[in-house]
């Protein structure tokens, strides 16, 4: 391969990164909306919030044209976020299950 082809498969593996960056930053701040939950502790809050800083900024741990550490932010980001909504969702349904009745006798007695 000559050195035009190595920068040219350079540069799309760059903007496939970037691609990869923004669509998961997208992702994370659609997942902003579990944020509003009052049931989702304060680290995941601020997990969120790093992440989208972390991304923005000019400083990285890896160079900016490999974007393989936003990416693992952002994703451990999102992970996060949605165990949190998810423990979040079973304790509210605990509580609406009365005690000694499981949400299952109760769709089932009407």
């Amino acid at each position: 391969m000559s050195t035009g082809e190595w920068i040219a498969l350079a540069v799309v593996l760059a903007l496939a990164g970037l691609a990869a960056v923004l669509v998961l930053l997208v992702r994370v701040f659609r997942a902003r909306k579990l944020l509003a939950d009052a049931g989702i502790p304060l680290q995941n809050k601020a997990l969120f919030w790093s992440a989208v800083v972390y991304t923005l900024s000019p400083v990285d741990l890896l160079p900016d044209p490999i974007y393989l550490d936003d990416i693992g932010f952002l994703m451990l980001a999102l992970r996060s976020l949605h165990s949190a909504c998810a423990h979040a969702v079973a304790a509210r349904r605990e509580k609406r299950t009365a005690p000694g009745r499981t949400s299952l006798t109760k769709d089932l007695q009407g």
